[in-house]
């Protein structure tokens, strides 16, 4: 059990601790990583409670950029004030970074990328145990009755037959809200969204390589990009590939399969990009523009949160969000499975993590470096 008073400084260093051992160690996507920050911070450490922990998920949903960074700045700005946010945010995502730019300078230099496939079979199976978890866990909370219930399962479907997950999102929000107030509706004359995803950075096609170009097109996309990471590879080829023809279709590949096998935020493919345009001043650019808007956007909305829970209205706006935000988290969590689970060591790595975290309570980061270990020895002996 935490004390119930520390010292600020105890409570920023306990933020750096947490967050720089995540970075290292958080593998498997941001679904994975929302996981393993909920074993750490609600079950472990009881820095917030479940509930708030939900509520955050749905506010880093509302905005745009790499959701498992924003709820690492959310976790810490809670915990260490304006010092935690930045902090903790730069923790999670410079371990990551630094791997990324050792794996560019090797790209460079020799022309292909590290093969990581031995590493990644090892950890898939137990970052579905550790994602079942947190859904079983965090569903408790997100289901408050038979329409929550409802709605967690039609986003599901539909994420899987297709649908857009952003649509999805605000849809779910939306249904639970009206549906939740329909005693308190009185007229509403318009809901005006605000859209993000169409502002534009105003540069020309195909332009010579520059430092402020290449940071300002990070910089646009970490202000608007909502989705997953095929998301981000559609944004990358359209500015990087045709628009500015700084790389090829095959470079661009590359970056994206980094991103995917280093652990902490995906986002830091931009730090290969900027490694293979500029050497190490285009990789610290490229992080610092696409990771930049979300730590304002954290700054500026996380002391609504409490305002959002408080409203009737807002508040089951942010229920509807939350469950849906848990319904695309089970249909990624399903898709997974069916590529990570591929004979029967994975399944029983699956298996062996989810007794494990379910019954005796072991941390999710030896869980992780268990796969990995396992994965290494299942190469070795083949």
């Amino acid at each position: 059990m935490v004390p119930a008073k520390q010292s600020p400084r105890r409570r920023l260093l306990e933020v750096v601790a947490l967050f720089t051992r995540l970075g290292v160690t958080a593998f498997g996507g941001p679904a994975a990583h929302i996981a393993m920050m909920r074993d750490e911070v609600v079950k472990r450490r009881q820095w917030i409670t479940e509930q708030h922990f939900l509520d955050l998920i749905g506010a880093t949903n509302l905005i745009p950029g790499p959701n498992s960074t924003e709820m690492a700045i959310h976790i810490s700005f809670v915990r260490a004030g304006w010092a935690g946010l930045v902090l903790g945010g730069v923790c999670f995502i410079t371990p990551a970074m630094l791997i990324v730019i050792a794996l560019a300078w090797a790209y460079v230099r020799f022309g292909s990328t590290p093969q990581a496939g031995w590493l990644l079979y090892g950890v898939k199976p137990v970052v579905i145990a550790i994602i079942v978890q947190a859904l079983w866990g965090l569903g408790q909370k997100a289901v408050k009755g038979p329409l929550t219930a409802v709605v967690g399962v039609v986003v599901f479907a539909l994420y899987l037959l297709g649908v857009n997950e952003i649509a999805l999102l605000f849809a779910g929000g939306l249904a639970v809200m009206l549906l939740e107030n329909i005693r308190r509706w009185r007229s509403i004359a318009a809901v005006w969204l605000l859209p993000l995803g169409k502002l534009v950075l105003p540069v020309t096609a195909i332009v010579p390589f520059s430092l402020p170009v290449l940071f300002l097109t990070f910089l646009k996309i970490g202000a608007v990009l909502y989705g997953s990471g095929y998301v981000l590879l559609a944004f990358l080829r359209a500015d990087l590939v045709i628009r500015l023809g700084w790389l090829t279709d095959q470079q661009l590949i590359d970056a994206i399969a980094i991103g995917q096998v280093t652990p902490g935020p995906v986002f830091t493919t931009a730090t290969f990009i900027g490694y293979l345009l500029a050497g190490l001043p285009g990789a610290l650019l490229a992080t610092l523009g696409i990771f930049l808007p979300s730590f304002i956007f954290v700054a500026l909305s996380n002391r609504f949160i409490p305002r959002l829970r408080s409203s009737p209205w807002l508040g089951a706006l942010l229920d509807g969000v939350n469950i849906a935000s848990l319904g695309l988290m089970a249909a990624v969590t399903w898709q997974l499975g069916r590529a990570s689970l591929l004979d029967p060591l994975t399944v029983a790595l699956a298996l062996v993590s989810a007794v494990l975290l379910f019954r005796f309570k072991v941390n999710s980061t030896w869980l992780v470096l268990g796969g990995a270990i396992a994965g290494w020895v299942s190469a070795a002996i083949r």
